[in-house]
């Protein structure tokens, strides 16, 4: 464990080295969000830094948004890098417990930990990661409550959903999952009274209350239901096939592959078992519709993936004596102790104290150079900018609204669709308001609208580099 648990802080501070977690996804928009939380000293609800700021918005990820914004204000940006190591390591923990590790399957957890961490390498700093590791928390609890017949592990669910609900939107599918193993309870607990058998009963009554209470739970949040509202907007935008995250997996990188067989290994397992555990089986084949759909979702399919082939390794009468707890209980807490100075030290050496340094990092992904003549040149607003880079200009130029980022719910299905098709030349740019209106253009270089603008006489470039390029109209103030 103290191996398994230290390596993973420790390879990760070797891995950022480079600094890639500095360039993910919505992280940026996540910040700025969050240090808006921290000054006003209340919550939004219109789209801020955007130029569609009259539009309603509401920040559901607000508790993640905090907590990164309080980390900015003590560590910089070397929080963004600490805060995804402390996830990675969460990760090699939960999903070692969740492969039966503690219970008599160490090396079959160290290695199913081990095949989960490279199948979500690709996993950038964001909300999601909460969502991950509090989904595992979820299966392990409801696993031990399985095992057991016992009702204690259950009752930490409500304060786990109080949490996840303010930290991210997809604590809805924790809801599914308490949904489901409810169902498969009841149904398995009419098979006990019909004399079949099956899983070690829980009381159904006691079952209900801590659903209901979860679900009480999940609503107490600064915006009441309207987190539920989000979450399903996103699963059924009309837009999500024009964004790549939504996209199912193309088979293009080992991940993808090893991601497949370990599906098919969890579904061998349930077979070579004889298994007909309800709740195993509609777990795995509902996490595999999910994951298989989208690639953002490709963690739930991994996560129960490793808790059906690690029951499998432990078999579901694998319980520990009070002795064994106490000693396992032990080691847990040394392996904490030693990962935490690990993390500590990781931070300390691998992760440069200069903001320049770090900023000079960030800028082989991102406009942080074209961000700077923006601001020392004043060019004119109204900016646009691709969907790429909204969220970091929310943080990096505060005072140039975004044209567009993330926020699929302030912006509307109708909004990103028409961007996404100016975007791949299939309408003109006029057609495109933010475009056809913008006085400042900020693109990739040499990417497609790059490439066709510079060629409209109604546009000079006003700043290259090799990163991005930043247009002017014509006639308008330098």
């Amino acid at each position: 464990m103290l191996l398994l648990f230290t390596s993973a802080a420790i390879g990760e501070a070797v891995h950022l080295t480079s600094l890639s977690d500095l360039s993910g996804g919505d992280l940026w928009r996540h910040l700025s969000t969050g240090l808006w939380i921290m000054h006003s000293h209340g919550l939004p609800h219109n789209g801020l830094y955007s130029q569609s700021s009259d539009a309603v918005w509401i920040a559901s990820s607000w508790g993640y948004d905090l907590l990164l914004a309080f980390g900015y204000r003590l560590l910089e940006l070397r929080s963004i890098p600490a805060l995804h190591m402390c996830f990675k390591v969460a990760l090699a923990v939960v999903t070692f417990l969740l492969a039966g590790g503690l219970r008599g399957s160490f090396w079959p957890g160290v290695a199913l930990s081990t095949v989960a961490q490279y199948i979500l390498v690709h996993i950038q700093p964001s909300p999601s990661c909460c969502s991950i590791v509090l989904l595992a928390v979820e299966l392990l609890l409801l696993s031990e409550s399985r095992r057991t017949g016992g009702v204690r592990a259950l009752f930490w669910l409500p304060p786990i959903f109080l949490l996840w609900a303010n930290l991210h939107v997809q604590f809805v599918y924790g809801v599914v999952l308490l949904l489901l193993f409810l169902a498969t309870s009841l149904l398995e607990d009419v098979g006990l009274r019909s004399g079949s058998k099956g899983q070690t009963s829980i009381s159904p009554k006691i079952l209900g209350i801590v659903t209901v209470l979860c679900l009480i739970a999940s609503l107490i949040t600064p915006y009441f239901y309207h987190p539920y509202e989000v979450f399903l907007a996103s699963v059924t935008s009309a837009a999500n096939p024009y964004f790549l995250e939504f996209r199912a997996m193309g088979f293009r990188q080992a991940q993808d592959y090893v991601l497949l067989l370990l599906t098919m290994a969890a579904f061998l397992s349930l077979g070579r078992r004889r298994s007909r555990d309800p709740f195993q089986i509609s777990l795995l084949i509902g996490c595999a519709v999910l994951s298989f759909h989208a690639r953002r979702d490709l963690w739930l399919v991994t996560l129960a993936a490793v808790l059906v082939i690690g029951e499998a390794f432990c078999g579901a009468s694998s319980l520990l004596d009070a002795e064994q707890k106490q000693a396992r209980t032990r080691q847990m807490l040394t392996a904490a102790a030693l990962t935490v100075a690990a993390l500590i030290l990781a931070v300390m050496i691998r992760i440069p104290n200069s903001r320049e340094a770090l900023l000079g990092r960030v800028a082989a992904t991102y406009p942080v150079a074209a961000c700077n003549y923006i601001r020392e040149h004043h060019l004119p607003q109204p900016l646009f900018n691709p969907y790429e880079w909204g969220g970091f200009l929310t943080w990096y130029l505060p005072k140039y609204p975004v044209a567009i980022d993330d926020r699929t719910d302030l912006y509307g299905d109708d909004f990103m669709i028409q961007y996404s098709k100016v975007m791949n030349a299939d309408l003109p740019y006029t057609a495109y308001p933010p475009l056809a209106q913008a006085a400042t253009i900020l693109l990739q270089r040499n990417s497609l609208m790059d490439e066709a603008l510079r060629t409209v006489p109604a546009f000079k470039v006003a700043y290259s580099d090799n990163v991005a390029v930043v247009l002017m109209r014509k006639g308008s103030h330098d």
